[in-house]
């Protein structure tokens, strides 16, 4: 395993093809480093002596100490293991963790691979393996680049005017393909060391060039990374912990990129395209099942802290607005232990977790997402949004002045009280706090997705039965 700095060195020495602004910058750029930051505690903690448990596994290649984040699941414990560790890091850097979607894709990967080789006789899986065993040595922080820009929606890959709006094979040489096309809202990938590419859809049998899984070096020829960053309000006086940690998501474009042959995962099976693009999802909302419940924990926490410094935390509605944080919370973490223990173990030995659980949990937090913001701000009140600049709490005229009319509750000094409101204005009034919004609501899949995937796999029909036995219909209680 690496160390925070051996990763950020790393970064240093990686060619620059990073654009911000319209400039190209390398990966020590300031404004990269709040998101460098947060990758950084998946480093520090798993060998700290407090996380080391929950942040480190043993590889089933090696047998060797891994940190979890390049970890395959093998069991239900690295399942549930997996979700608290999300949950714990998540509440720890204030937001998402971000590195979880590597380690969902490579998962994904295992069991994709392996399947595709016993239908098709390929080496994907060979491929994988030698490149996962890799991963795991050089503890590989990873970008999952899957959702494609998909230009006419009403358009399938192989009918769009131009093809490129899903990321294609152009040409395949002995050696390797070259591909073109780009992918959306890329979290991380200004600052991972590798890019994991796969499918974003099911594919019809004309679409085989569409059908491609790849990982390359972050800064590989021909691929240019076009970043946007949110970071959160810079702190002059008021240093906290929130205002270390920021986010930073791409556009990745493959300009007619080359990828080797030992690199490539998938290509041009388009029976297997589909599957993984649904279990890197399910993967991934497994995820989300520990860090939405930490976000859940956090603006719970705000709440409750703007709700006892204002003296109302007693008050039948603050109470019964608690309430309703806790169940949406607690109802979401609930769901990835359901899914972990329900899981199932392919054939690659990849234990995958329960499809509806996992997409029960990540609907019911995206469709909640707002009204958890709602909760906050209602109780936080309009302050968040109006709080006076930290500096003008410091000059030396009006400073006391609003020492003076900030204060709430006797025994809570000025200084946590707008510290208090700082930090709330930063979770729901921010650039940061919209990103982080749209992200809680699309990120892993839209809850229209969720929905799809839980109908495809509940079945209703067995519920209609029961429901004609015990309306007469039929005579015997369905099982």
């Amino acid at each position: 395993m690496k160390t925070s700095k051996e990763y950020y060195e790393k970064l240093k020495s990686m060619k620059p093809n990073v654009y911000i602004g319209g400039e190209v910058v390398k990966r020590d750029d300031a404004r990269l480093k709040p998101g460098i930051n947060v990758i950084s505690l998946t480093y520090d903690l798993a060998t700290n002596p407090k996380f080391e448990k929950l942040l480190t596994a043993t590889s089933h290649l090696t047998g060797e100490k891994i940190n979890r984040f390049t970890n395959i699941h093998h069991s239900v414990d690295d399942l549930l293991k997996k979700q608290e560790m999300t949950r714990t890091l998540c509440r720890m850097c204030g937001g998402c963790i971000q590195r979880c979607m590597g380690i969902d894709a490579m998962n994904a990967l295992s069991a994709v691979t392996y399947g595709v080789d016993q239908r098709f006789g390929t080496d994907y899986n060979k491929r994988y393996l030698k490149y996962l065993q890799w991963f795991q040595k050089n503890d590989i922080a990873a970008n999952c680049a899957q959702t494609d820009v998909k230009g006419d929606r009403s358009k399938r890959p192989h009918e769009q005017k131009d093809p490129d709006m899903y990321l294609r094979v152009v040409e395949r040489r002995k050696d390797g393909i070259v591909v073109r096309g780009a992918k959306a809202h890329n979290t991380i990938a200004g600052y991972a060391e590798e890019i994991i590419v796969t499918p974003t859809r099911f594919l019809t049998p004309e679409e085989k060039d569409w059908a491609v899984a790849f990982a390359i070096p972050a800064d590989w020829d021909n691929v240019h990374l076009v970043c946007r960053v949110t970071n959160p309000r810079e702190r002059k006086k008021l240093d906290a912990p929130i205002s270390h940690v920021g986010d930073v998501e791409s556009l990745t474009i493959f300009d007619d990129t080359f990828i080797p042959n030992d690199r490539i995962f998938l290509n041009g099976e388009v029976e297997a395209a589909g599957i993984l693009a649904l279990l890197f999802a399910l993967f991934h909302r497994h995820s989300y099942t520990g860090c939405k419940p930490a976000i859940g924990d956090i603006t719970m926490g705000y709440t409750a802290l703007v709700a006892e410094y204002n003296g109302v935390e007693d008050a039948k509605h603050v109470q019964a607005k608690l309430a309703d944080l806790i169940s949406t919370t607690e109802l979401v973490y609930a769901s990835g232990i359901a899914a972990a223990y329900t899981s199932t173990k392919d054939a690659s030995g990849t234990y995958i977790p329960n499809t509806v659980y996992c997409n029960v949990g990540r609907r019911h937090a995206g469709i909640n997402t707002y009204h958890e913001a709602e909760i906050l701000a209602d109780i936080a009140g309009g302050l968040a949004a109006t709080l006076p600049y930290e500096e003008d709490f410091y000059n030396p005229k009006v400073g006391p002045l609003l020492n003076k009319y900030i204060m709430r509750k006797a025994d809570v000094p000025a200084e946590n009280i707008h510290r208090c409101y700082r930090a709330i204005g930063d979770a729901i009034c921010s650039g940061l706090a919209g990103v982080m919004q749209i992200a809680g609501v699309h990120g892993g899949g839209s809850p229209v997705m969720e929905e799809i995937a839980i109908l495809k796999q509940y079945d209703i029909k067995q519920r209609k039965e029961i429901a004609k036995y015990l309306s007469g219909i039929r005579k015997d209680m369905p099982v």
